[in-house]
């Protein structure tokens, strides 16, 4: 091999390697979003010794009225578990989780009703979270019926607020910013997913 394609030869290597770096430094640089946990949804989450909650909320309509805690409790422990809720005014709630399993705060459970939400919808209310020797407190999110797929959750006797532009009673239309009624998004379960 003569020095020309000796040359040649260590440029293209130079160039490789410049190539190869530029495409691998962005990970090197930044941080990988895929690696971050966080709450993808209203609710919020945190871990309480052995029990895990995700996507925790509170609905409402009032800071002086009933709120629903909502989201999903999970024990990892080979013990059964309560986690009980300390919100404001004394409010208190609690929810068993069996060993091993999960509790879903949904119609299909008991219902975890506090007897004062704490905030108005739309706030971070503080709660207490204490399960056996764990104690903690946790900023909850306090939403309303506004949204449909929250009504259902609101504690028995309330009625949704309305939105400006719209109804609480409004199912089939609302307004769009044109302010033309438009077609209602579908949510998860009545698309099928």
């Amino acid at each position: 091999m003569n020095r020309v394609q000796r040359g040649k030869l260590a440029m293209a290597a130079v160039a490789i390697g410049a190539g190869l770096l530029s495409v691998t430094g962005c990970g090197y640089i930044n941080a990988q979003q895929t690696s971050h946990q966080y709450a993808a949804s209203d609710g919020v989450k945190a871990d309480l010794g052995s029990l895990e909650l995700r996507n925790i909320a509170i609905v409402s309509t009032g800071a002086d009225k009933p709120g629903r805690v909502i989201g999903a409790v999970f024990n990892q422990s080979s013990s059964d578990a309560t986690l009980v809720i300390n919100g404001a005014n004394g409010a208190q709630t609690s929810v068993p989780v069996k060993a091993k399993s999960q509790t879903y705060l949904n119609e299909e459970s008991d219902a975890a009703i506090l007897s004062s939400a704490g905030g108005n919808p739309g706030s971070l209310v503080t709660v207490s979270l204490s399960a056996g020797s764990e104690s903690s407190k946790l900023q909850v999110p306090v939403l309303d019926g506004s949204l449909v797929e929250y009504q259902k959750y609101l504690p028995a006797g309330a009625t949704p607020t309305a939105t400006p532009g719209s109804t609480a009673s409004e199912g089939a239309t609302h307004k769009g910013e044109s302010g033309h009624a438009t077609e209602p998004a579908t949510t998860p379960s009545e698309s099928g997913h």
